[in-house]
């Protein structure tokens, strides 16, 4: 399922996702921590712990095609590559529905 619109709120913590029977923001640092990029899947297998800083935060977001986000994160990681799925999974794990608006994208075309 594609999300209807994706956004960056609350001061660019938190990752909104309008889903067609929900709405869920996910915080930066656990969408961070969750990143399936290659560097973070072999810190993951060689033990090697994430130390976030205090102020980590969204600084972007970047569609690709019609099945992921590339989130963009303030401490310069820009590899993740978030398939509709895996954010719907995500989602389901962390189901919040606080709406404060800074930047968007809409995977759908506007009139």
């Amino acid at each position: 399922m594609e999300p209807e619109l994706i956004e960056i709120v609350d001061e660019a913590r938190r990752l909104a996702v309008t889903w067609p029977d929900a709405r869920v923001c996910l915080d930066a640092a656990a969408l961070r921590q969750a990143s399936r990029a290659a560097s973070e899947l072999r810190r993951q297998i060689d033990g090697i712990a994430l130390v976030l800083p205090a102020d980590l935060h969204l600084t972007g977001l970047q569609p690709i095609g019609n099945y992921a986000v590339r989130l963009l994160f303030s401490d310069g990681h820009d590899r993740g590559i978030y398939p509709w799925s895996y954010l719907r999974e995500l989602a389901d794990l962390a189901p919040d529905d606080r709406t404060d608006q800074r930047h968007s994208w809409t995977t759908s075309p506007t009139a």
